[in-house]
């Protein structure tokens, strides 16, 4: 009978919740951030380092296009280095994004470890940006295939990849908009077109500022976006740096892909 017992209790007991690293804060150019996130899934795809997340900023601004789209095509590349703004290819599809006032995240995870559809896996995963939204008291809901809206208006956008059975998100969180400024960088081929496309942007892009009616500091938000996560995920985090082999495959990337015109403009 005790022994019955004491198996009741070991299995009454809660299980060790899940471990994934957490990467501290790096403030860094396009070129280097896109290849930290492809060093972070080769070595979880070689079972160096566990699932993971980090957050990152832009220093400075930047536009990232998707992987199948065109350069030429898509940013004003001239008006981009008049203003300092980098400009990069990303490892993930969609469309052009330009990154300045925002926080902005990536993770690696086993395949396994997230739905095999692909609309799912998005939904799985972004809702760590709802219950992180939902902590600073604002209420958001995912909308497929891959951004998070509040009262209608695009809050987030997201891209995924999965090579080596591992899959790669990374997203955006907007602290505070400028259209114009984007659409300045952006190529839009007709001006009327360009006023139309802007006044339509500000009708369906919001931010955390214009949601709470203040300004809110990236560390508030990134706070809200970690608890986010490790309650939609069911994870515990635990901060660590990058390891040396992503360091030097980080930095071998940058310099070898990220940063070169055959890369950024193959397209």
């Amino acid at each position: 009978m005790q022994g019955r017992f004491e198996q009741s209790r070991e299995n009454s007991r809660p299980k060790p919740a899940v471990q994934w690293r957490l990467v501290e804060t790096i403030e860094a150019p396009a070129s280097a951030q896109m290849a930290m996130d492809e060093a972070m899934l080769l070595a979880r795809a070689e079972g160096r380092i566990p699932n993971t997340l980090r957050f990152f900023r832009w220093k400075p601004a930047a536009v990232t296009i998707g992987f199948f789209q065109s350069m030429e095509m898509e940013v004003d590349t001239a008006r981009a280095k008049a203003l300092g703004v980098d400009v990069v290819r990303r490892y993930t599809g969609g469309g052009a994004v330009v990154h300045d006032k925002e926080v902005t995240y990536s993770l690696v995870m086993d395949e396994k470890d997230a739905p095999e559809d692909i609309i799912e896996s998005y939904k799985h995963i972004c809702h760590g940006v709802v219950s992180g939204l939902g902590l600073l008291g604002i209420r958001a809901e995912f909308k497929p295939v891959n951004d998070i809206i509040v009262n209608g208006r695009k809050i987030s956008g997201n891209a995924q990849t999965r090579r080596s059975g591992v899959l790669l998100q990374h997203g955006t969180l907007l602290l505070d908009t400028d259209v114009k400024r984007m659409f300045s960088l952006l190529k839009v081929a007709d001006e009327k077109i360009r006023d139309k496309a802007i006044a339509s942007a500000e009708e369906r892009v919001t931010s955390l500022r214009h949601e709470l009616g203040r300004d809110v500091p990236f560390e508030e938000a990134r706070k809200a976006l970690v608890e986010g996560f490790g309650r939609a995920l069911k994870v515990q985090f635990n901060e660590a740096a990058l390891t040396g082999y992503e360091k030097a495959a980080a930095e071998r990337l940058r310099r070898e892909k990220y940063a070169t015109n055959e890369w950024n403009g193959w397209r």
